[in-house]
């Protein structure tokens, strides 16, 4: 097509000549003429190709050809661009990816958006669908709730718990699910091999009489073998015959935590779980909305019987004052379209946090790379004119560079799906513990592919409009005579500097943020928890012969294990208790001190312990006695309190010999106990949180012992030593008794992975913000310096000295770096309160954190702007002037 209008132009030409010829014109004269009739080829061509109407395409390609020209002639600048936008892009994607998996993806469920929960409004907060009500009900509302609910098509209830596999001492926990039998059939979930529950499952009586399995969980045990339907498989002790599979896409109700074996909740009581306890809050109801009815329509039905459903599951032994609360509870509806999490109410904000910390990295490179097309158009200047002067249209130039940037675009955008990749999965790894994994499907969806696309595209604009517009301006006459220098040159660079302040200025906001969570980081991992955590071990212990054991049973064999641990050598003290301090479990309870406030009442937690325990934890007993073995089931109650307890209940009074009696509750009746001892505060449920109040009381005064109390250990030999002989030795006592160990020391530190990761992620994107700036820093500040040799050489010449011309320069660096930390400072106080939550033992506007994020930039800007600097300063006046 180019090779006929090319052959039809000169035909036309060749006609006009011989034309003007014959009218007595010379050939030379006519050939001229019949040129400046015409006027420019390629202006004629231009008209043709409208004239065909292809000429976008012809433009795009003969664009696109250019653009690839122009990268392999300049392989740093592209390699430059491409690594930076595929850091930039990667990072966000990966935030983005993280952040769909957790939060914004429905259930791989069949019509997800109707799926609504049911829970008691104004409660506590749940498992991140809610912050204002409670996302667990006991079995008896559940049952109440299925009978009276008449928003939905099918209801349904789960709970989540450890269960143990296998046997003995070998057996192992695996992540368990209680449901109901209409479950599966109410979310639409059908069986990958076998069948699932129905209602005939779930009834009371039922027995372990059937189990399903999760996709994982039957190819990591059973090798994916069809076979697996009808075996038996030991759990807690009991076998249970496995009756389904479910599908690859099922991961069960909870985001981010993966269900393996699943049992029907009426199997529940074969191990000892009563149905009927009316105060034990385990299970999450939701349900399908019935055709018509919205989600305001079920709050409102759930609303209108809450008063009978509380009213026929009052719990026994509740006080006047508790059953009365309890019936003034009323219940609601949530949207349960994504399901339950954990990890989201932990995770989100943080993540968050770091994409809006990404997406400022972007912003930094966005600004390098286009810094960098505007000196590369600046120095293209000459040849920009004479494509002008030679007919090129301002939009053909504007055309050409967007062209260029968008194939960095979408070349950063492909290496940045690699970097996102790794980098997500790699942050699944950090947030994972031993104990608790991080189960995301990372797979990419729609959400994800349009995010991608969407910040490529804003990235091309961001890094490529300005360059292109800047080229587009371009005066013919202007560039030839020039050459690059004067005003033009001057309000380029002024743009550049304008353009590097503002980078500075994201920095500095990156640079603060990553030493606010450096330093809590640093403060929680210094925090005093009061506890000895080198050698301490945590042992756990459950039963997998049967029945649930008396609890005169359970304490007798606890001494029995006290015995055998303790003559372990090395090991330098063991108690048991209910409850481990920071990993866990909590029991508060209303009590009155009749003889300092009346009926007055408090709270306080309640940890049932053994003798021992404060010398194990090394807990100093600052007034009184530690428990013994006096202290026993019928001799009068006693208790030991801690120094928040003294200091806010009975600040004025002698603590010791104090009674406090307490207010009844569900499994522990009212009880009298006298303060026999003061220990020094220690953390109880966070590191973030003061110690509360706390009261000690003896294990063997425990009202109602259910659960097995584990058992803590301080040794002075290798933890694993120690773990082993405890299994032999407790193995030795009762063969049938299932043991997990946690190493103290360790999970303390696990429950820190989130301000882990923060303190790495933002003091990794800051320094990369930091080194962003700083090269475009030193590239502004050396093309400037460029620009001006010849003003530097006559300075010379006139006089000025090496000093006076790296003052010069370093004084218009100063001013650069100085208005990017001002303007940087006052973003950086605008923002930093969305981090308060996250903080410890910092304040977002902590002053000493802004002067060393701006102290440190200002060093940096320094060297890097010296180097430039000193390089002007030692150029040879001759040669600059001769260069020009």
């Amino acid at each position: 097509v180019e090779a006929d209008l090319d052959e039809e132009l000169r035909d036309h030409l060749d006609r006009q000549v011989e034309a003007l010829v014959a009218r007595g014109m010379a050939p030379e004269e006519a050939h001229v003429a019949a040129r400046r009739a015409m006027g420019g080829l390629d202006q004629r061509k231009e008209e043709c190709r409208d004239q065909r109407r292809i000429q976008p395409i012809d433009n795009l390609t003969r664009d696109v050809r250019h653009a690839f020209r122009a990268m392999r002639r300049s392989p740093g600048f592209t390699a430059v661009a491409v690594l930076s936008l595929a850091l930039g892009i990667g990072a966000n994607s990966a935030m983005f990816q993280l952040l769909a998996a957790i939060g914004l993806r429905s259930l791989p469920v069949a019509r997800p958006h109707e799926l609504a929960e049911v829970r008691i409004a104004g409660g506590n907060q749940g498992f991140g669908l809610s912050g204002d009500s409670n996302s667990q009900l006991t079995n008896p509302l559940w049952e109440q709730v299925r009978e009276h609910q008449q928003a939905f098509s099918g209801v349904f209830a789960w709970g989540t718990t450890p269960f143990l596999i296998g046997r003995g001492g070998d057996a192992r926990t695996v992540n368990g699910l209680w449901v109901s039998g209409a479950a599966f059939t109410v979310l639409g979930v059908r069986p990958a091999l076998g069948r699932l529950f129905t209602s005939d499952d779930d009834r009371r009586g039922c027995g372990a009489q059937a189990a399903v399995i999760s996709d994982r969980f039957w190819r990591a045990e059973f090798g994916g073998a069809p076979s697996v339907v009808g075996t038996t498989m030991p759990i807690m002790g009991r076998p249970v015959p496995i009756v389904g599979v479910t599908p690859p896409s099922f991961f069960g109700l909870e985001v981010g935590r993966q269900f393996d074996v699943a049992l029907p909740i009426c199997a529940a009581a074969t191990w000892g779980n009563s149905l009927d306890q009316r105060h034990v809050f385990w299970l999450t109801v939701m349900g399908r909305l019935k055709a018509g009815w919205t989600l305001a329509r079920a709050a409102e039905q759930m609303n209108a019987v809450s008063a009978a459903v509380f009213d026929a599951t009052i719990p026994p032994g509740y006080s006047a004052a508790s059953t009365a609360r309890y019936r003034s509870f009323r219940l609601t509806a949530l949207t349960a379209e994504r399901g339950a999490s954990d990890w989201r109410t932990r995770y989100e904000q943080a993540l968050w946090l770091l994409l809006a910390t990404t997406g400022l990295v972007l912003l930094i490179a966005c600004a390098n790379i286009s810094n960098l097309m505007l000196a590369r158009s600046m120095a293209r200047e000459r040849e920009l004119a004479v494509r002008v002067a030679i007919g090129a249209s301002r939009g053909r130039l504007v055309a050409q560079t967007l062209t260029e940037s968008a194939l960095l675009a979408i070349a950063g955008t492909a290496a940045g799906t690699i970097v996102a990749r790794t980098m997500s999965r790699g942050l699944v790894l950090v947030l994972s513990t031993a104990r608790d994994s991080l189960d995301l499907d990372l797979a990419l969806d729609y959400r994800v592919f349009v995010f991608s696309a969407t910040v490529a595209a804003i990235t091309c604009l961001a890094f490529g409009l300005l360059p292109a517009l800047r080229s587009s301006l371009v005066h013919p006459l202007l560039a030839m005579q020039s050459g690059g220098r004067g005003a033009t040159m001057v309000r380029h660079v002024s743009l550049q500097r304008a353009m590097v302040a503002g980078q500075i200025a994201v920095s500095l906001v990156l640079l603060v943020g990553a030493l606010l969570f450096v330093r809590s980081f640093r403060n929680l991992t210094n925090v005093d928890t009061g506890l000895h955590q080198d050698g301490v071990v945590l042992a756990s212990f459950a039963p997998m012969d049967g029945p649930r054991r008396a609890a005169a049973q359970i304490l007798a064999f606890e001494d029995a294990m006290l015995g055998a641990i303790r003559s372990i050598p090395g090991v330098a003290a063991a108690a048991a208790s209910v409850h481990f301090p920071l990993i866990g479990g909590s029991w508060t309870q209303g009590f009155r001190i009749p003889a300092v406030d009346g009926e007055q009442a408090r709270s306080s937690k309640f940890t049932y312990v053994s003798p021992e325990y404060f010398r194990t934890f090394e807990i100093p007993m600052l007034a009184g006695r530690d428990f013994n073995a006096f202290d026993t089931a019928t001799s009068p109650g006693v208790a030991v309190v801690n120094e928040t307890f003294v200091r806010r209940y009975v600040p004025s009074s002698r603590p010791i010999g104090l009674r406090l009696r307490t207010t009844p509750e569900p499994g522990y009746p009212e009880a009298l106990y006298e303060i026999v001892g003061i220990v020094k505060d220690a953390k109880y449920g966070s590191l973030r949180e003061e110690a509360p109040p706390e009261t000690f009381v003896p294990l063997t005064q425990h009202p109602n012992l259910r659960p097995w109390p584990g058992i803590v250990i301080r040794a002075v030999v290798p933890p694993p030593d120690v773990i082993a002989e405890v299994k032999r030795r407790v193995a030795a006592l009762d063969p049938a008794v299932a043991m997990g160990f946690q190493i103290f020391e360790t999970e303390v530190r696990e429950r820190l992975v989130r301000e882990r990761v923060m303190a790495w992620l933002a003091g990794g994107f800051g320094a990369l913000a930091v080194m962003l700036a700083t090269i475009g820093l030193y590239g502004v500040i050396s093309y400037a310096a460029a620009k001006r040799q010849a003003e530097i050489g006559i300075r010379r010449a006139l006089g000025a000295t090496r000093i006076d011309i790296l003052r010069l320069v370093l004084r218009e660096a100063a001013i650069t770096v100085a208005a990017g930390i001002v303007l940087g400072s006052l973003l950086a106080r605008a923002v930093a309160g969305s981090a308060a939550s996250l903080l410890f033992g910092v304040t977002p506007r902590d002053l000493t954190t802004y002067l060393g994020a701006a102290c440190l930039l200002s060093v940096v800007g320094g060297i890097a702007s010296c180097i430039p600097a000193l390089r002007a300063s030692a150029a040879d006046p001759l040669a600059a002037l001769r260069s020009e």
